[in-house]
Parts: structure tokens; sequence; C-alpha cells
């Protein structure tokens, strides 16, 4: 009984170092694509995405070998997956309302038009 024991702590202690390894890993990865540039030039769209993507992968690490969910029942799996449903659901739903306020379109239009106005002296 011992042995067996031994050998599933032995197993799991590789397991972390393997994901410690994996999120130096990625950090590193984070790091050096801050370097270079995605997207149009005057956009950080697409490095904020390559940062996101990584980000992601790192936190799904974290909570499923650190948080212990990859061992977790279906049920647990099912409430993350709804709660995230939610989350991107009611963010939508504020950028939608942001978007959709009256005036919005025109004060966004507008901010541009009064920075630029203030950069040429007028």
């Amino acid at each position: 009984m011992e042995t067996h024991d031994a050998a599933v702590f032995k197993r799991h202690i590789r397991q972390y170092i393997g994901v410690f390894v994996a999120l130096l890993v990625a950090t590193v990865l984070t790091v050096a694509v801050s370097y270079v540039h995605f997207g149009a030039e005057d956009s950080h769209v697409g490095n904020v995405t390559v940062a996101l993507i990584i980000a992601t992968v790192k936190a799904a690490l974290v909570a499923g070998f650190f948080m212990h969910l990859v061992a977790e029942k279906r049920s647990i799996h099912t409430m993350l997956a709804t709660t995230g449903v939610f989350f991107v659901a009611l963010i939508a739903l504020t950028v939608f309302a942001f978007y959709d306020s009256p005036g919005s379109h025109d004060a966004l239009k507008g901010g541009r038009v009064a920075t630029e106005a203030v950069a040429h002296g007028h």
C-alpha cells in the first residue's frame, strides 16, 4: 500500500513541476511577444489579443491543476462553463448598451474631432 501511495505522490509532483515549467515558458513567451507588433500600425488590438490568449492558457493551467478542476465531477465543469457564458453575455450587453445610447456615436466622433482640434491649436 505504501508503494502505491509513493508512486501516486511522485506522479503528482511530476505533474505540478510540468505545469510550473509550462507557466514559466508561457510567461517568457508573453514577454517575448510584447516586443513584437501585431496588427495595424496604430493599433494594439493584435497585441492585446495575443496576450489574452496566452493569459487564458495560463489561467486554464492554474485552474485545472492547482485548483484541481481536472479531477472534479462534470457538474462543476457545467457550472464553470455557465458562469463563463453569463460573464461574456453581461459584458456584451454592457458594450451594446454603451454604443446604443443616444448620441454615443456623435460623442465618440466628437471626441476625436475635439482632440484633433486641440492638437492643431483651434
